[in-house]
């Protein structure tokens, strides 16, 4: 990312008042980028080149001091690590920009950036050693009567003093500084733009409409140039009651039109589903506690959209009081495989009584469940996939393996206990005499034990191929297992 850094008007309101952009030229291309003023007279414009090669800016202005500033620059080849920013690949998966898949294991801490320094540092550190490479987060605070906040992105006084015509500089150089350090472990940060959580106490949730254009035309500004930044228009966005299906259409074309790189877009809801087939959707984020109680049920939505699915929210690991907070740390994992299986991908997080209220999907700070390490594993699983995503094997039939045809196979038992498993396989792309390696996988316990020998298959039916010899895949009875498959060449 390139930062440029420029001296201009500080009288008046310059949040209202001034008008910055720059345009990016490479050869004939060229990239128009939106700046912001960050305070005491100082004016930035952060850019996010994506090829290699030397680069020439030049400011546009409304004010004489900031116009027709120019510059030039060499972007280099990206240093190890940084794989660029994630987006759609082969309609229902993701990828990085070098090609790389993109396995999504995200997990929620709404409010942790307007957590004491201190717990937005535990935070980081806890996510050093999770396996999770999404993060959800709000822009605004939550309201915590617990909490005493000390920053607010708008300037003035509590509960409702708010001059909404400027904006807080110190609370957002605080959220880029947050989403850089994310950027840095891995991670992306799916910054969710507006939420109901405010209840009225600070009035974020119902400010004018104006106010909302400018908010978000000043966040896009900002952090649009993190490569490791998605935008997530509302949680729960029927809740707010407030702002019609319009809006939410507008404030989707708005983001759409400010971002110069086209990072994820979506929308999480409560009870009602926004239609996520239009065309500013770039994936459908769903909150379904039952969804992904199963494949076959998982598998629905993207028929329905045609676009990835992400479950990011399927309940919570707990022991809260709220039906929504009391999922075992079994079934937690268990639903990050439904998804799987299903082709789509799912979202943790976890809601552990505290004396001190200190918990993971409001504030961060420390994990407390069992499911953190599973989920690692599960990442390391799906890492070995094939690249181009799991997609359904047969999703017509009670048949739960995902994966490639004729290639690989990846399959799921979800709550069953079966001794045995039929070496059957689905007919897509199979031939007798094709021969494939199998393992048994403990999803809960961890483990990875091969089968010994190969198995060699012929037509059985219409639909299926089958073992020669008849023989199965020995398994130990208990709950949580998985078999993998793949072809010997």
């Amino acid at each position: 990312m390139l930062e440029i850094d420029l001296a201009g008007p500080a009288e008046g309101n310059p949040f209202v008042d001034v008008a910055l952009s720059a345009v990016f030229r490479q050869g004939a291309r060229e990239i128009a980028v939106d700046g912001f003023y960050d305070g005491a007279g100082r004016y930035k414009i952060r850019f996010m080149p994506d090829t290699a090669g030397a680069w020439t800016w030049e400011t546009r202005s409304n004010r004489a001091e900031l116009r027709g500033r120019t510059g030039r620059f060499d972007a280099v080849q990206a240093a190890p690590g940084n794989r660029g920013p994630v987006s759609v690949r082969n309609t229902f998966h993701f990828g990085y920009a070098d090609g790389s898949p993109f396995w999504q294991v995200g997990t929620t801490s709404y409010a942790w950036t307007h957590q004491p320094d201190a717990l937005q540092e535990r935070t980081l550190r806890t996510l050093a050693m999770a396996p999770f490479n999404k993060l959800r987060m709000a822009v605004f605070p939550n309201n915590d009567d617990a909490l005493a906040h000390q920053r607010f992105p708008f300037p003035g006084k509590p509960p409702h003093g708010w001059d909404f015509s400027r904006f807080d500089v110190d609370f957002f150089r605080n959220l880029d500084r947050r989403v850089a350090q994310l950027r840095a472990l891995g991670i992306e940060a799916d910054l969710i733009l507006f939420h109901p959580y405010d209840k009225g106490k600070w009035g974020f949730d119902r400010m004018p409409g104006a106010v909302n254009d400018r908010y978000l035309r000043y966040v896009v500004a900002r952090l649009a140039a993190y490569r490791n930044v998605w935008w997530s228009m509302a949680n729960e966005f029927d809740f707010l009651t407030e702002k019609t299906m319009d809006d939410w259409d507008h404030y989707f074309q708005l983001v759409q039109a400010a971002d110069p790189y086209g990072h994820l877009r979506s929308i999480h809801n409560a009870f009602r589903l926004y239609n996520h087939t239009k065309p500013w959707v770039t994936h459908a984020s769903i909150q379904h506690g039952a969804a992904t109680e199963d494949p076959e049920r998982a598998v629905l939505y993207r028929d329905v959209y045609n676009k990835p699915v992400v479950y990011d929210e399927v309940k919570y690991e707990g022991d809260w009081v709220k039906r929504w907070g009391q999922l075992t740390p079994e079934e937690m994992v268990l639903r990050f495989w439904n998804g799987a299986i299903a082709g789509s991908y799912v979202g943790h997080s976890e809601i552990y009584k505290d004396p001190g209220g200190e918990i993971w999907l409001g504030k961060g700070g420390t994990l407390k469940g069992q499911s953190p390490p599973r989920l690692a594993f599960f990442r390391r699983i799906l890492a070995e996939s094939p690249h181009e995503g799991l997609e359904p094997i047969d999703k017509w039939q009670d048949h739960p393996f995902a994966g490639k045809h004729a290639e690989y196979y990846l399959g799921y038992f979800n709550r069953d206990k079966p001794a045995a498993w039929p070496f059957v396989l689905f007919k897509t792309g199979l031939r007798d005499g094709m021969k494939f390696r199998a393992e048994v996988i403990d999803t809960w316990n961890m483990t990875v034990t091969p089968v010994d020998g190969t198995f060699e298959i012929k037509r059985r039916d219409d639909y299926t191929f089958a073992d020669k010899d008849g023989r199965s895949i020995a398994l130990p009875g208990r709950p949580y297992m998985a078999v993998r498959i793949v072809r010997v060449r």
